[in-house]
């Protein structure tokens, strides 16, 4: 009994820490986001935004522990870090069309020569739907095991 209430003690100090995680994530992503706007938008007046690396490690971590809470059997797991990847697909879709409307007017620096910011943040959203898409897996995988 006592590794019920040992167990039940745990999962909840996890799920605090998975929901600082998450407002960690959120702060991280709309900074992100921000920083990719004002990229494409001043064409290459501003030092391109690098945070990519730092961002996917602090997404994965949170969707990581979201998973592991998941697995130990915390079936109260909310589905919030679905709206990253909404954005980041709502965004780089927004920024595509406004590229394309404006005859590849973003596609070039105000200096001249060809920009990478879209490609580089359709990466991104790449990466970002992958880790959700390797979160899902990981939980479809988890009910399978259940089953049996």
């Amino acid at each position: 009994m006592d590794q019920q209430k040992e167990l039940r003690k745990t999962l909840a100090e996890e799920s605090i820490i998975s929901r600082n995680l998450y407002l960690i994530c959120f702060f991280v992503t709309l900074t992100t986001m921000t920083m990719t706007i004002v990229e494409f938008f001043s064409r290459g007046q501003f030092f391109p935004v690098q945070m990519n690396i730092f961002y996917l490690g602090v997404l994965l971590i949170y969707s990581l522990h979201k998973e592991v809470i998941r697995w130990v059997g915390h079936k109260k797991i909310e589905h919030q870090g679905e709206y990253f990847v909404y954005a980041w697909v709502i965004l780089t879709t927004i920024l595509y069309i406004i590229n394309f409307v404006s005859k590849g007017y973003y596609s070039t620096f105000a200096k001249g020569g060809l920009s990478t910011d879209l490609r580089d943040t359709a990466i991104l959203t790449l990466e970002v739907l992958a880790v959700f898409i390797f979160t899902r897996c990981l939980k479809i995988i988890t009910k399978k095991v259940d089953l049996k």
